[in-house]
């Protein structure tokens, strides 16, 4: 009982550990050998004379194994019985995207050589320069060899092993390369022809759309390994990346097409985030590759792109849904794209056969997948299209509504024109009228205010005269007397010069009269009473000089006029309202300035009254007023400064002062219009007047006036 347990306990070890080798007969064409193959996996790299004498091999149970991914590579054998009359045979590994692989070949004393292969390897270094990986073997008949194979990939590693004979394979081969040229064929056509599309319609989804083709093309052909034949074959580095790197910028394009075909960035702000980050996941793998994380960055991407094509899928169906109609052939087309996606990784799995029909859906599926989209864009034009027409139309049938409408209401609009136009003129005429009362009403009020200077003007000179008329008036009787004293004296001197006294005599009764009408007095007075007449004459002519240059109010030509005159004359007109004000003169040397003299006058009269008027509401009639005028030359200027240490102004009354009309004084002292027209004299005279002042500190009008003549 013992010796039987014994014996199957060894068949079953040995049938663990024996697998059946690769038997190679006259009819061998195009033979899988995955399922004669065993594999040995390890965290750590392995020698190949470690290898040689592991226990540890697997066996492999499908023809087309998925390894997965393996960061440390993984080791293959198989065993190969030659049982023909050939002796020549080709391997390949028909998975171009494996970064190493290494074959190592024995011969018939054992020894082992090691060949070199994969993308870590420039193309132009490969002894068939076809996409697969394509290896010479020499084995003679009726004898059995034992082969190792190493592969390392930073992708998923496939391996579709063949054991060929030549003629098969080529066959074979360019099957495959036809069905390649065509698909190239058709992206080529379908980007470049929507490229046409877009600088004709202008529709940038055409752009996304052509970017998207050329993308998803090189990202096939990538895989099937022409882009490192014809496009780059001596960048071995680029080539280990352009796998990941084409599949992910291809996926970003395809949601960036998405996202604008299926209008999500206007109308669904969520899923325009969720592709936002979609788009973000795919950069973050194209730089892991570029940090030489490519494991880590193939990782990412295969699962982005899951999630992506799952997502594109229900989105279009959703967009569809809503009822957008060119979503159907966006979701038809990544149907296809998906149902493609999905027979291509069954065939990795092992669930379907890997054939040239299983292994070009991909390609097949992105072919179909382009040809719908183009027709869902060139659908969307024509929908585009119709629905301009349509609002065309509408606009046309609007337009024809409201010119109709349009012609009704002219009607209406011409007879209620014509009735307000009625309206406005009688209003108009009525507004004539105001207006003409209106502007006599100013020009009275400004007679009025030329009045109340006149008057100012004629109280001054008034009192100015009277005064020195007054003291003429009182010496014309003094000197009457004295003179009719001196005329007294001449006719005593004639009787004492007929006198017969002698002349002793005559001279004691000519003192003795001196003395009785104290002549020396006489004469003192009367010199005294002439120079008070001359004084009070001199003081009438200064007067009249000042109201010569004052009183020019109404003169309209421009002249040159000395201004310092100006104010001293305005000064003589109100120095009746000065009392017992302090004012103090600081004139500059100016030049003849061009103006209007009578104007400026005016100017100065209505300032210094105001400024007389704010001191005397200040002070009363106590001392302590004071009127400042400064005039200076300024380059081509000329700067008037009047100040008074009154009562000063508010902030509303320095903003409304030059307003027609404003006044801060009791009704009857003052109409307005003075500070008005002085502004309005400054600007004709192209100057400037300001205005400084604090309340119950006083108030400064600096008025600047130029020098040159006036336009």
């Amino acid at each position: 009982m013992s010796k039987l347990l014994y014996c199957f306990v060894l068949c079953f070890l040995l049938s663990v550990n024996c697998f059946s080798a690769v038997i190679i007969t006259d009819s061998l064409g195009r033979m899988p050998i995955g399922k004669s193959m065993s594999m040995l996996r390890s965290d750590k790299e392995i020698q190949f004379r470690d290898v040689l004498h592991s226990t540890k091999f697997e066996a492999i149970k499908t023809d087309i194994p998925n390894l997965g991914t393996e960061a440390n590579g993984i080791w293959l054998k198989f065993d190969m019985n030659n049982r023909s009359n050939q002796n020549h045979f080709l391997l390949e590994l028909a998975y171009p995207i494996l970064d190493e692989v290494e074959i190592y070949i024995p011969d018939a004393a054992g020894n082992y050589t090691r060949k070199v292969l994969g993308e870590s390897i420039p193309f132009k270094q490969r002894s068939y320069q076809y996409p697969n990986f394509i290896l010479d073997i020499n084995q003679p008949a009726n004898t059995t060899y034992t082969y190792y194979i190493r592969v390392k990939s930073s992708e998923q590693i496939i391996l579709p092993v063949y054991i060929n004979v030549p003629i098969p394979l080529w066959e074979e081969l360019d099957k495959q390369s036809i069905i390649s040229g065509i698909y190239i064929g058709i992206v080529l056509i379908m980007g470049i022809y929507n490229l046409f599309l877009f600088f004709s319609v202008k529709d940038k989804g055409y752009v996304y759309y052509a970017i998207y083709v050329f993308l998803a093309g090189l990202t096939q052909i990538g895989i099937k390994g022409y882009t490192y034949k014809y496009l780059w074959p001596d960048l071995p580095y680029f080539e280990s990346k352009s796998i990941v790197l084409f599949a992910s910028l291809c996926a970003i394009a395809a949601l960036f097409f998405a996202r604008d075909f299926l209008q999500i960035k206007n109308n669904y702000p969520r899923i325009n985030t969720f592709i936002k980050i979609l788009v973000f996941t795919f950069v973050v793998s194209i730089l892991l590759i570029f940090l030489n994380k490519d494991q880590a960055g193939f990782l990412l991407m295969q699962l982005a792109t899951t999630v992506f094509l799952l997502s594109v899928f229900f989105i279009s169906w959703f967009v569809m849904r809503k009822g957008y109609s060119p979503a159907k052939f966006f979701f038809i087309a990544w149907s296809a794209l998906l149902a493609g996606s999905i027979i291509f990784l069954l065939k990795d799995t092992g669930i379907l056969p890997y054939n040239n029909i299983t292994s070009s859906s991909a390609q097949a599926a992105s072919a179909i997948e382009m040809a719908l989209l183009s027709f869902g864009l060139a659908n969307r034009i024509n929908i585009m299209k119709q629905e301009k027409d349509q609002s065309r139309l509408a606009a046309l049938r609007i337009a024809k509504e409201n010119s109709q409408i349009i012609k009704q209401q002219n009607v209406i609009l011409e007879q209620k024109v014509k009735e307000r136009t009625e309206e406005l003129e009688q209003k108009n005429d009525t507004l004539n009228v105001a207006m003409n009362d209106l502007q006599e009403a100013q020009m009275q009020l400004v007679e009025s205010e030329k009045m109340a200077s006149l008057g100012q003007l004629t109280a001054g000179i008034a009192h100015e005269i009277n005064n020195p008329i007054n003291f003429v008036t009182g010496n014309i009787g003094p000197l009457k007397r004295d003179v009719g004293a001196l005329l007294e004296t001449i006719d005593m001197l004639e009787t004492f010069s007929q006198d017969d006294s002698s002349k002793e005599e005559k001279a004691r009764k000519i003192r003795q009269f001196k003395e009785d009408v104290d002549f020396d007095y006489l004469k003192t007075e009367i010199s005294h009473l002439l120079k008070g007449i001359h004084e009070g004459a001199s003081r009438t002519a200064e007067i009249v000089k000042s109201l010569r240059i004052f009183s020019r109010l109404d003169e309209d030509d421009i002249k040159q006029a000395n201004l310092n005159e100006g104010l001293d004359s305005t000064l003589i007109i109100v120095n009746n309202m000065l009392n017992k004000i302090n004012v103090i003169k600081e004139y500059d040397d100016l030049p003849l300035v061009n103006c209007y003299p009578g104007k400026l006058n005016q100017v100065f009269l209505n300032v210094i009254s105001n400024g007389i008027y704010a001191i005397g509401e200040k002070f009363k009639e106590e001392e302590g007023g004071e009127l400042k005028i400064i005039t200076k030359l300024d380059h081509n200027q000329v700067l008037i400064s009047i100040s008074d240490n009154g009562t000063g102004m508010s902030a509303e009354t320095k903003r409304k002062m030059f307003d027609p009309f404003y006044t801060t004084k009791d009704v009857g002292q003052g109409t307005g219009l003075g500070m008005s027209i002085a502004f309005n004299t400054i600007q004709k005279h192209d100057g400037n007047i300001q205005v400084d002042t604090e309340m119950g500190i006083g108030t400064t009008f600096n008025i600047i006036l130029p020098i040159h003549e006036l336009e």
